[in-house]
């Protein structure tokens, strides 16, 4: 049987998947990354609904409409900034993946694309995170058949090669 995770290059914002996931900040109001990029795309009535949900914190997942997405859905979750490692940021980034697939089921999701959460300007290590993200996507789709796809959109050439390995690990 193929394996329903699937690592691409590719941008986010331009995949036609039910939900995408967004590596938000906490404002949920926009950033930079990934989070200026899907805000940008959507329009401005993401920003208009993410206001009335109040923030979210480290490691929950809200969800929105998509908008102007071809992605149905926008699952919002915050990674943890990296600190060295010694202040609970693996299990803070492993929860990100656990509450937006939970919240992708609950929303009857089917195929899903995340980014590389935590990875960008939050600092979090590529290979630490990679290995992470395949790692608590496997066991719970293990647990789990609701979603028949996983996708991890990878920006550069880098990502995409440290998902590969992770994948192969």
């Amino acid at each position: 049987m193929l394996s329903p995770i699937e690592i691409i290059k590719a941008d986010i914002t331009q995949l036609k998947v039910d939900a995408i996931v967004n590596a938000a900040k906490p404002s949920l109001l926009g950033g930079g990354g990934v989070d200026g990029a899907i805000h940008r795309a959507a329009g401005a009535a993401l920003l208009a609904e993410c206001r009335s949900l109040g923030g979210c914190a480290t490691g929950e997942a809200k969800i929105t409409r998509g908008y102007n997405l071809p992605a149905q859905w926008i699952i919002h979750t915050v990674g943890p900034v990296w600190q060295g490692g010694n202040q609970g940021e693996a299990a803070l980034l492993a929860v990100c993946y656990q509450n937006s697939l939970a919240l992708a089921v609950e929303q009857q999701v089917k195929t899903i694309a995340f980014p590389a959460i935590s990875c960008g300007v939050y600092g979090y290590p590529i290979e630490q995170a990679t290995q992470i993200a395949i790692a608590e996507t496997t066991q719970f789709l293990d647990a789990n058949s609701t979603i028949e796809q996983v996708l991890f959109a990878c920006f550069s050439e880098e990502m995409y090669q440290a998902y590969l390995q992770a994948v192969n690990a």
